[in-house]
């Protein structure tokens, strides 16, 4: 992995980002230290980061229209962290995570059907 490319148009997948994942841990000798446990303890610290984005901010509207470019490109590391460890934690756990994705979007539509939520302004099961 001594090179990372990307193209605006490169699609990136769950499954390449578990293989990237994969080698990068391989290749540092870290396969040792990311069970399950540790790896969840990780992906929390790094919540924790993203959280501390947004703490002092009140509410942001999408797009981020008023924040700087660093600000965004800062947001868009701690997110990766997230998700990198995401993957890697499901990798290690024999989790599809794709498809349990899409599963619990499915479980979702069944316990939220559309004709009783669409008016809902309540939103705290979700």
């Amino acid at each position: 992995m001594a090179g990372v490319s990307s193209s605006a148009e490169e699609s990136v997948s769950l499954e390449l980002l578990k293989m990237k994942m994969a080698e990068f841990a391989k290749e540092r000798d870290w396969d040792r230290f990311h069970s399950p446990r540790n790896l969840l303890l990780a992906m929390v610290g790094e919540v924790g980061e993203l959280s501390e984005i947004f703490q002092w901010k009140g509410e942001v509207p999408k797009g981020l229209p008023d924040w700087k470019e660093e600000e965004k490109i800062h947001l868009g590391e701690e997110l990766s962290d997230v998700l990198l460890y995401l993957v890697r934690l499901s990798h290690m756990c024999g989790i599809d995570l794709g498809k349990a994705a899409l599963r619990k979007i499915q479980l979702n539509a069944i316990k939220y059907p559309v004709d009783n939520n669409k008016s809902n302004d309540d939103c705290s099961d979700i």
